[in-house]
């Protein structure tokens, strides 16, 4: 009998087990977890049930002609057909079922019983798939304006990698990087945090909006540890994460509706003290205010006026204001008139902190009042932080606002207010000076010389020429070329060109901020290497033409003109010498006035020519002296200006983009 009661307890258990609800119990790790309710745990164990019951009864036969929908099992299906039937019975043997044919009856009706479970239970879970999917909280959605704003601070960033250093764009692109993760969380929530100094009662006023005891208050300093967060409504877990609050210190308020109506998709941090003597606490301070949406500053009348609180927080985040929250807490310890004037003096702090007040209407931080041990001015509190979350907007106010705190920063790099780039006066000077530097000047005044000599030959007076050669044939070869004098000038066109180069330089960089100036003169320093080996040789390839200079129309009359008049000369001069030696008749008139005519005409013609030869000679000058400074202009220009002119045009860019930031025009230029 002990064997029995045994094999039936184990029966029973083995029955139990089959039809136990599969779940964990609530309070297990899936119940908390929200995969399965228990509810629809139960729903589909009574549907599998009523399969297995429907399937029993139409093959389980009793001695009552009735099914039995307990009796599921294989081994008690063949228990009731053997006492139903007699094996001895030859009759009744041969009309029983096979066991075997049992056997696999009833593994192919329990087969198909799991496959209908395991659709059920795959239909539930694509449901509650569905359903989460559908209820999951928006993502956030910036305006047009902060759009275009944080595209245009990523291009500014872009753009200023190469000229500026890493550090001067860190805040720059935090805030990029905190705006895109924000954006990808939910936009039904608003993150506030509540921050304070030592003892101002910021967990109170915590557990005061929670409507039950979440954060730890006490005598002891300091209290709170760790951020701790609470949120009236699901689908917040994400941006809690982004917060690094592990979910041990996640909490749900007081189930309320009402609060829960007032307050939905409120998510509330109880940060640690600000002037914590714990290293880490601040730290923690630090990182969590950078990323939720709003705080509220918790002040008490003793430490409403601390100069860390100021110096550290409320004046660097002034331009916050319209996140902010600053609330006096404690006013239950002020007698009479006391909280108003202690209120007034606070205001008065804030405005000295450049932080805008949100009073008349106007946009602002918002100064309130209250007593988180007594209650006063919860309500009130609770109203206002209501209609604040229900804007949906602190998320993307809180983005603009470190977007205007990062250009601010940026703005020394960025814009002087004074005018910038290079004025034609500048770009005209700079190549003036790399003419002289190559002696454009003096190589048109040496063509010019070089025009008259040549006029000066043509049309001069035989004798006059021969005088000229004569005087050239004596001076020596080697007089007139110093070594020296070559070598000097070549350095001081070299000290000329770096002199031109600093001074268009300087020009250039006048008014930019100090690491755009620093790239331009960098850009004309890089420029000016080999500069004046370039110029030297635009010099000989642009100089002085090969062969003799050209000749006017009016050349050839002159040379038969000078060549008339020497034969004037020629032909008196045998007239007279003939009549000396008596060869001619003696006639003394016409020779003298042939010689005479010939004298005073050669030279009278040699100086018309001059005369007639100064304006072309003048303009063959400057024609030599355009083409020099021409191709030293060319030269300056595409290895010093040139760059200079990409310099200053990409500043041009970024200060546009930095305007498109600060949504307004940054100086002149």
């Amino acid at each position: 009998m002990t064997a029995v009661t045994d094999q039936d307890h184990t029966d029973e258990h083995t029955d139990e087990t089959d039809h136990a609800d599969p779940s964990p119990v609530e309070g297990g790790s899936e119940g908390l977890s929200g995969n399965r309710s228990p509810v629809d745990d139960t729903e589909e164990a009574e549907e599998v049930g009523d399969l297995e019951g429907t399937d029993d009864h139409a093959r389980v036969p009793t001695d009552a002609g009735t099914s039995s929908p307990t009796d599921t099992s294989g081994r008690t299906e063949s228990k009731a057909s053997a006492d139903l039937t007699d094996p001895t019975d030859p009759e009744e043997s041969a009309g029983s079922w096979d066991d075997g044919l049992i056997a696999r009856r009833v593994n192919e009706t329990t087969a198909a019983q799991q496959a209908a479970a395991m659709e059920i239970r795959a239909s539930r879970a694509q449901a509650a798939h569905t359903s989460h999917v559908a209820h999951a909280p928006a993502p956030l959605a910036y305006d047009g304006p902060l759009r275009s704003r944080l595209d245009a601070l990523r291009e500014l960033v872009g753009l200023s990698r190469t000229r500026l250093d890493s550090g001067t764009l860190a805040e720059a692109g935090r805030v990029l990087d905190e705006a895109a993760a924000r954006r990808r969380l939910s936009g039904q929530h608003t993150v506030v945090a509540i921050a304070g100094a030592t003892g101002s009662g910021k967990s109170q006023l915590f557990n005061a909006l929670a409507g039950v005891a979440i954060s730890e208050t006490g005598v002891r300093r300091p209290t709170t540890a760790a951020p701790i967060a609470c949120s009236w409504s699901d689908g917040a877990a994400t941006l809690i994460d982004r917060l690094g609050i592990p979910g041990r210190l996640r909490r749900r308020p007081l189930q309320s509706a009402e609060m829960e109506a007032q307050l939905r998709g409120l998510v509330l941090i109880d940060l640690p003290d600000h002037d914590s003597a714990a290293v880490a606490h601040r730290e923690q301070v630090d990182r969590v205010l950078a990323l939720v949406d709003a705080v509220i500053w918790v002040v008490d009348p003793e430490k409403y006026a601390d100069a860390i609180l100021h110096e550290r927080y409320l004046r660097p985040m002034a331009g916050h204001a319209e996140v902010m929250f600053v609330v006096l807490n404690q006013i239950d310890r002020l007698p009479g008139e006391a909280a108003d004037q202690v209120l007034d003096d606070l205001r008065r702090l804030l405005d000295e902190d450049g932080i805008a007040l949100g009073e008349y209407g106007e946009p602002g931080a918002t100064v309130l009042s209250l007593s988180a041990l007594t209650g006063d001015g919860i309500p009130e509190l609770r109203e206002v932080l209501g209609q604040f979350v229900a804007d949906r907007g602190a998320a993307a106010r809180r983005i603009s606002a470190d977007v205007d705190a990062a250009a601010w920063r940026l703005r020394p790099v960025y814009a002087t207010g004074r005018r910038t780039g290079l004025s034609e006066e500048a770009r005209d000077e700079f190549a003036a000076r790399l003419a002289d530097s190559v002696g454009a000047t003096a190589a048109g005044e040496a063509a010019e010389r070089a025009w008259l000599r040549n006029a000066n030959r043509a049309c001069g007076t035989p004798w006059l020429r021969l005088w000229r050669w004569y005087n050239d044939r004596r001076e020596p070869a080697t007089g007139r070329l110093l070594l020296r004098a070559q070598a000097d000038e070549e350095a001081t066109a070299r000290q000329r060109v770096e002199q031109a180069v600093r001074t268009v330089a300087d020009r250039a960089s006048g008014g930019l901020p100090a690491p755009w100036a620093q790239a331009v003169r960098e850009a004309a320093v890089r420029g000016s290497q080999g500069l004046p080996e370039a110029l030297d040789e635009l010099a000989a390839r642009a100089g002085l033409p090969v062969g003799r200079p050209p000749r006017p129309g009016w050349w050839p009359a002159a040379v038969l003109a000078q060549a008339s008049m020497t034969i004037l000369q020629v032909v008196g001069g045998l007239w007279l010498l003939g009549q000396i030696i008596g060869f001619m008749a003696p006639n003394l008139g016409v020779p003298v006035l042939l010689m005479v005519a010939g004298i005073i005409g050669g030279p009278l013609v040699e100086w018309s020519c001059r005369m007639a030869a100064r304006g072309p000679a003048r303009r063959y000058g400057l024609d030599a002296e355009r083409r020099l400074r021409e191709a030293a202009a060319g030269c300056g220009r595409a290895r010093v200006l040139d760059p200079l002119a990409a310099e200053l045009l990409r500043y041009r860019e970024v200060r546009e983009q930095y305007g498109r930031v600060t949504g307004a025009g940054v100086g002149t230029g």
